[in-house]
């Protein structure tokens, strides 16, 4: 089946509502919009500067910002121009940038919003042309609002289903960042049939926040806009993040499993969990509670809220469920093109990621490896030869490097890594990421990784939450060790935790210890506590305090 292109339905919201907002963004406070008519006619402008600099048909342009109108603009201008996108994270260091920017053969940069622009502008090549977006001016680089005033609207450009249109970088959780290579087809087919299966149509209003650049949100917000013909709302910044998303009122919503507990944190800093409870047994008091706190986040109107990236605890699903915000867990791949298992908001099962989208078929490989396989798979990594081989088996399947159990239903739940295993001083293996989904269901645990090869038994790393922190640390290694040995009567002897290390410093994006999508990396969390790892174990306290 031949499939539209993004470009094929701009061309119809154009034509068919032109002057509906299609994007609303707020700067310095103040909310913008662009029609479609309006947004359309920067694409074109901007299509044409590109196309006047003559470069070779499919040449590589990379982008990197934050969420912004432009974002989706300048895509959609790159496909305009015959050529193929690079998203960028704009939370990468200057390194990532210059090995992404040179593997990728980059012809041209567009640098938007961003904080720090000055601590990851070394990384790009010199003599890389490149193009500042509105509102947030580079000034050492051509202005995107200058270069479209020069410029005549480019006419309606077809797209092939075959052609390439995008290389998207994993997040590098394990080495490198790969680039996963899409076509017009694969963006297609997973748009359709995602909003298809989810019955969402023109009065969708998406709210975007986590970055475009990463594949689940170009489909949920961008895609998933451009094919319903729905509203995009943009957060400012982490300042005016809930400002903003009680003004946008999603009627989809893209968490993942921090911002979860970033929500519960800030609801039981205003009504502690004791009083919550006396209050939702109270029949019309409870209903007016759950009302309050849905308008308090802008879910009043949220049809569809989704968890994904990452796994989010079952007790913080079932925490919000509670309150009358159901969550819905999804799970995709970069390499298939974030299409592959959803939950529907009339039949969830906590714990799982959902059931096949339409036209996916999903299976366990020998060692209980997730398979999937579609029309929507990605043609290989840029570059990487070798790697597309080993990606896929014999019959067409894409290998996740995802562990899971399928049940009677068909429903899938993760529970773990292929590669994550590690043996025990004992000779177990032990797998850490079931272990370390029921530690994060902790309210006082913020972040966790369990290691412990080579040791007799794991050890817990983990960064206390914002709330922990304020906590005595006495009070808190007493309800750290409670949580732990209940934890332990539930799990084989060779995976009961020994030790648990309180790091004082979070992981972040910044020092290395996160992926942009903020998944921890293990093998670097491994590399700078590994050395102090039989010295911890030695201690004489359960809890062990560091830094």
């Amino acid at each position: 089946m031949e499939y539209n292109t993004p470009l094929d339905m701009l061309y119809k919201w154009e034509a068919a509502t032109p002057d509906k907002v299609y994007m609303r963004q707020p700067i310095d406070g103040i909310w913008h919009t662009w029609t479609w008519k309006q947004t359309a006619d920067e694409v074109r402008r901007m299509a044409s500067v590109l196309k006047a600099r003559n470069l070779p048909a499919g040449s590589h342009i990379a982008l990197v910002s934050k969420n912004c109108a432009h974002w989706i603009m300048c895509d959609l201008a790159i496909m305009m121009a015959g050529h193929v996108s690079i998203p960028l994270y704009p939370n990468l260091n200057d390194k990532t940038i210059r090995q992404i920017l040179e593997h990728s053969e980059a012809k041209l940069l567009f640098v938007g919003k961003l904080d720090d622009w000055f601590v990851l502008k070394p990384g790009v090549p010199e003599g890389l042309p490149c193009i500042s977006f509105p509102f947030y001016p580079h000034k050492e680089y051509d202005q995107w609002d200058d270069l479209i005033k020069q410029q005549q609207p480019h006419a309606n450009t077809k797209r092939d289903g075959k052609e390439l249109a995008t290389i998207v970088y994993t997040s590098g959780t394990t080495g490198l960042p790969k680039g996963a290579m899409h076509k017009f087809h694969n963006l297609g087919f997973a748009a359709t049939n995602a909003v298809k299966h989810l019955k969402v149509d023109s009065t969708a209003r998406f709210f975007s926040y986590l970055p475009l650049s990463h594949v689940a949100e170009r489909l949920l917000v961008e895609h998933g806009s451009l094919y319903t013909g729905g509203e995009v709302s943009f957060a400012e910044s982490l300042d005016t993040f809930a400002q903003n998303l009680q003004h946008a009122r999603p009627t989809l919503f893209l968490g993942v499993h921090r911002i979860w507990t970033k929500f519960q944190q800030g609801i039981l800093a205003k009504l502690p969990q004791s009083r919550l409870n006396i209050l939702l047994k109270i029949p019309i008091v409870s209903g007016l509670i759950k009302k309050k706190i849905k308008a308090g986040l802008g879910f009043q109107d949220a049809a569809n809220i989704f968890t994904g990236a990452s796994p989010t605890p079952v007790a913080l699903m079932q925490w919000f469920d509670a309150l009358g915000i159901r969550i819905q867990e999804a799970y995709a791949t970069t390499e298939n093109c974030c299409y592959s298992h959803v939950t529907k908001n009339d039949h969830v099962k906590f714990g799982f990621v959902g059931q096949n989208l339409p036209l996916c078929e999903t299976k366990l490989g020998p060692d209980k490896e997730i398979l999937i396989k579609h029309e929507g798979l990605m043609d290989g990594y840029f570059k990487e030869p070798q790697l597309t081989a080993e990606s896929f088996n014999s019959e067409g399947f894409l290998h996740t490097g995802d562990e899971g159990f399928i049940d009677s239903e068909g429903f899938l739940k993760i529970t773990g890594r292929v590669k994550d295993l590690f043996k025990t001083a004992k000779g177990k293996y032990v797998a850490p990421s079931p272990i370390e989904m029921q530690l994060s269901g902790d309210i006082n645990i913020g972040q966790v990784c369990v290691v412990g090869s080579a040791l007799p038994q794991p050890m817990a790393m983990v960064i206390l939450s914002d709330t922990a922190k304020t906590k005595p640390r006495t009070e808190m290694a007493a309800e750290l060790e409670a949580n732990v040995r209940a934890l332990n009567k539930t799990l084989d002897h060779h995976e009961r935790i020994q030790k648990v290390i309180v790091v004082a410093d979070d992981w972040t994006v910044e020092n290395g210890l996160l992926t942009p999508s903020l998944k921890i990396k293990r093998n670097e969390v491994e590399r700078k506590y590994e050395p102090q790892y039989e010295k911890w174990y030695a201690s004489k306290e359960t809890v062990v305090w560091i830094g």
